[in-house]
């Protein structure tokens, strides 16, 4: 779902402020055709609701998936997923580019 960046990080402090468990997933690198630029951000709570994009919808669902699993460990991840990845295909990332999506957990 696309929202202002602003809207976005609202979200998350809302969310948190709320009692949820939330990780946020950021674009932090960009190479080739990529659905959205660096700074684009994708808020997700404990119970997998989310707003933003972090790539235009093709790979949202394995960075909510990924964030899960920051939500129940505590620690951040980096992603990756570009068209030379097999998961990019699965996924969906096809344009071209690649991109880089750092998720970390809200304290």
């Amino acid at each position: 779902m696309f929202a202002r960046e602003e809207d976005v990080l609202e979200a998350a402090a809302r969310w948190r402020r709320e009692g949820r468990a939330v990780a946020l997933a950021t674009v932090v690198e960009t190479w080739g055709s990529a659905p959205r630029p660096v700074g684009s951000h994708l808020a997700i709570d404990g119970e997998g609701n989310f707003l933003g994009s972090v790539s235009g919808g093709c790979v949202e669902g394995a960075v909510v998936a990924e964030a899960a699993e920051v939500i129940a460990q505590g620690a951040p991840r980096l992603l990756e997923f570009g068209v030379a990845d097999a998961t990019a295909w699965q996924v969906g990332l096809s344009c071209g580019g690649r991109i880089a999506v750092y998720v970390e957990k809200v304290d």
